[in-house]
């Protein structure tokens, strides 16, 4: 008999490992349209307006909806409007992204390493789950490749989130979809505006009324104030921007000139304030 135990023990585990333990599911939170996961860049050598205006490159939402930077034209001067799309997924499409993120290791607390880099942006991972919000923020992630001063255990826990942020903003190939990206309409809008200036190479850009609420609004950022649009102003606002670029004066009632950064604000964002964390 002990013969015969010794043997089935040597069978079943002689090799002296254990086997990995299998992942929990990521519990998402309950409001099926609570933001679940973002990528977003932060700080880097911007100006003041585009760190306020600046929008996550991907945010995925419990109902399924994943909003994106889409494809810039590159023509100058660039469209006032920014071209952010959004997909349609569903729940359990959902659920595997947060677990991917997770696999990714967004949870995790080791040191992720500083390239010799100045002056880049980091790229911020939140993963929010029923408990709450999960974040791992990376300096210099896609500009560092290649840098040095970083070690073995540094370069792959960064090449996992590189790869993480490949699928988020690739769904089509990561999920074997082929679900097309449509224009993102949002409730609301923010206009961040600065005294207009003409542009130091003399392009020449003709004015537009401005339709939305009084300028200059609320400080933001030195130099820049911002102000909110909704409902009907915010349509109105978007519908007059398909006709400027980034240059274009804007004319208020009395007269002054402004440039402004248009942003539109995400499902979980309400106003200025939103922007300025």
């Amino acid at each position: 008999m002990l013969a015969l135990l010794l043997t089935a023990c040597a069978e079943g585990g002689g090799t002296g490992t254990t086997p990995a333990p299998v992942p929990e599911a990521v519990a998402l939170p309950e409001a099926e349209d609570a933001l679940v996961l973002q990528v977003e860049q932060t700080g880097g050598f911007v100006t003041p307006e585009m760190l306020a205006g600046r929008l996550p490159i991907v945010s995925v939402y419990g109902d399924g909806r994943v909003v994106t930077q889409g494809p810039v034209i590159a023509i100058y001067p660039a469209p006032a409007w920014p071209n952010v799309q959004v997909q349609q997924a569903d729940r359990s499409t959902v659920q595997e992204l947060a677990e991917r993120a997770l696999a990714a290791g967004v949870d995790e607390t080791a040191d992720l390493g500083s390239p010799p880099l100045a002056d880049a942006p980091s790229t911020r991972f939140t993963l929010v789950t029923e408990d709450g919000p999960i974040t791992r923020e990376v300096y210099a992630l896609q500009e560092g490749v290649g840098a040095g001063g970083l070690t073995a255990e540094q370069e792959a826990a960064r090449a996992e989130l590189r790869e993480l942020l490949d699928e988020l903003t690739d769904l089509s190939t990561t999920l074997g979809r082929d679900d097309a990206p449509t224009s993102y309409q949002p409730a609301a809008v923010a206009a961040l505006a600065r005294p207009w200036s003409a542009p130091a190479d003399g392009t020449a850009q003709p004015e537009l009324a401005w339709p939305g609420p009084a300028l200059p609004g609320e400080p933001i950022a030195p130099g820049v104030t911002c102000v909110t649009a909704s409902g009907e102003q915010a349509r109105a606002l978007a519908d007059a921007a398909q006709d400027a670029t980034t240059l274009t004066p804007w004319v208020g009632a009395d007269g002054a000139r402004w440039s402004i950064t248009f942003r539109p604000l995400l499902p979980e964002e309400s106003g200025c304030a939103d922007l300025t964390g």
